[in-house]
C-alpha cells in the first residue's frame, strides 16, 4: 500500500469516528487516570456524543500526554498540566 493510500485509509477510518459528532464534555484527565497510563502530566479529554473519549498523546505509543494546537487567537494551545 502506498503512503498516500495508507493516509487515505486512516482519514476514512478517523472520519467515520469523528465527523458529525458533537462535544458532550471537556475535562482534564484525573491524576489517577494519568498514573494508570504511566504519565506524569495530564492532558485535556474530550467526550463525544457517542460516549467515546479522545485526548492528545505525545506519540502513537502513548509515552505521555500532549498539548492541542488550535487556530484560536486567544487560545493557541490547550496545555498539559503536571
Amino acid at each position: 500500500m502506498s503512503k498516500k493510500d495508507l493516509e487515505q485509509k486512516w482519514v476514512n477510518t478517523i472520519s467515520d469516528k469523528l465527523v458529525g459528532k458533537t462535544i458532550k464534555e471537556v475535562r482534564y484527565i484525573s491524576d489517577k487516570e494519568a498514573r494508570d497510563m504511566g504519565w506524569h502530566a495530564r492532558s485535556v479529554a474530550i467526550q463525544l456524543s457517542d460516549g467515546e473519549w479522545v485526548f492528545p498523546m505525545q506519540d502513537d505509543e502513548g509515552n505521555g500526554p500532549g498539548a492541542l494546537s488550535t487556530t484560536y487567537k486567544d487560545l493557541p494551545t490547550i496545555p498539559v498540566f503536571s
